[in-house]
């Protein structure tokens, strides 16, 4: 493979990983063992909130009143086209039953889980749109009863705007809670008697390793970490348009990778220019977290063929992948590995991150190499049943005890004898060798 880079990444996703499990696991552990009052003291230690915890619907109304209407109807639009995608998705998985041999019938039921808990992130930005990507996805599902949870914004309460769309989205109970405490009280069922059975947001280290050390006891949507980008380009992409694509994701942190695969070397280097003066010209905290961002992560890889690059940014797997090129229908076919792909310049992250329909909570750190993002099938249970003939029974039967007893498992074996034996009284059947160890 002929690529090389004309910029090399100093720091990968992981560099920061290993602080926070200490943290985490001390926090749970505590949070497990002492409930509610463990909660409220790292609200008021981390978040500066003593308010309450569980919002009454007056609350909520008080909160909210003021958002501007252009505000709800732009909220209620994106929410709109979340919900209408997941329910195409919902749409897309199906009951059914098969006859597999004469008398045996089996089959799969869909359902969506009964308590879903739902996080979006108010730190550095108030996260709108992860309130209704994660709410409404489960709305679509089915979900019986969806919490919803936020930090309080800059010393108050929840940002009303991240209020009003959980609240738009369908949420069913809305708590002040950020980070770790977050994602326990929901995964323990605090406040609110009703354990989730998922957990689903984008947040910080912390967030994403509360997420992990607990997934088991709950389902999580993904592994998560600092949002990724990738753009591969050929020599007839824009070069100011990849570029603030580029800055344009970095703003999200300062762990945040930005990534250019590239067949052509002059537009790698015209973006190289381009790409700091962009980041020059964001407002105060979007520029720091984008300079550290591109400083340390950043990467420009140049090879010389599409095949070269496809394998190149299937190795990377990026959370989202944009494709700025001649031949898009090409790249669609043997692209495998990306959390989201965006085709085309008119498709940028943005428009997925914040209002076109398809979820914008998408692996990291290399997890699109065997997961998707968030979509309805994170809140569906796949459950499947069977049942069959008594006539069916004699053939499965005698393959169920032969095989149960090569295995070395003699109580499995005698289940189906003894049904043969109520069934058939008057038949001999080949059973194999009864286990005598």
């Amino acid at each position: 493979m002929t690529i090389h880079y004309l910029k090399k990444a100093t720091k990968t996703p992981d560099t920061e990983t290993a602080t926070a499990q200490k943290v985490v696991s001390e926090m749970l552990a505590n949070i497990e063992a002492r409930g509610e009052s463990a909660v409220r003291e790292y609200s008021e230690k981390l978040d500066h909130w003593s308010g309450d915890i569980l919002m009454t619907p007056a609350q909520i109304q008080s909160a909210i009143k003021d958002v501007p209407a252009s505000v709800c109807r732009d909220i209620e639009f994106a929410a709109k086209q979340v919900y209408d995608f997941a329910l195409a998705q919902r749409h897309s998985i199906q009951d059914f039953s098969t006859e597999l041999h004469s008398g045996v019938i089996a089959g799969q039921k869909v359902l969506p889980v009964n308590v879903v808990g739902c996080y979006a992130p108010a730190g550095r930005y108030a996260h709108i749109a992860s309130a209704y990507m994660t709410v409404a996805t489960a709305k679509a599902a089915g979900v019986k009863h969806i919490i919803a949870c936020s930090s309080p914004y800059r010393g108050g309460g929840i940002h009303p705007y991240v209020l009003y769309a959980f609240k738009a989205a369908g949420a069913d109970t809305i708590m002040t809670l950020g980070g770790v405490q977050a994602i326990a009280t929901m995964a323990y069922g605090l406040f609110t008697g009703k354990a989730a059975d998922v957990v689903v947001g984008p947040g910080n280290k912390f967030v994403a390793e509360a997420k992990r050390t607990l997934f088991g006891k709950v389902g999580i949507d993904v592994f998560a970490g600092p949002s990724e980008v990738a753009v591969i380009a050929d020599e007839s992409a824009d070069p100011a348009i990849v570029a603030s694509d580029l800055v344009g994701q970095a703003e999200h942190g300062h762990e945040s990778p930005a990534w250019l695969f590239t067949t052509s070397e002059a537009l790698a280097k015209q973006v190289m220019a381009l790409v700091p003066q962009l980041i020059d010209q964001l407002p105060p905290t979007a520029k720091d977290a984008a300079g550290s961002a591109w400083r340390d992560y950043g990467e420009v890889i140049v090879g010389s063929t599409r095949e070269e690059i496809a394998a190149i940014s299937d190795q990377y797997a990026s959370e989202h992948l944009e494709v700025h090129t001649k031949d898009l229908d090409w790249w669609l076919a043997n692209l495998t590995c990306y959390g989201s792909l965006f085709l085309g310049e008119e498709t940028t992250v943005a428009f997925g991150d914040k209002a076109s329909g398809p979820n914008h909570v998408l692996p990291t750190k290399g997890a699109a190499r065997y997961s998707g993002g968030l979509s309805v099938h994170k809140f569906m249970k796949t459950l499947t049943w069977q049942k069959m003939s008594r006539e069916a029974s004699k053939e499965i039967g005698q393959v169920t005890a032969r095989i149960s007893r090569i295995e070395g498992m003699e109580g499995h074996a005698r289940t189906a004898d003894d049904r043969l034996a109520k069934y058939f009284p008057n038949e001999r059947f080949d059973l194999g060798a009864p286990v005598e160890i």
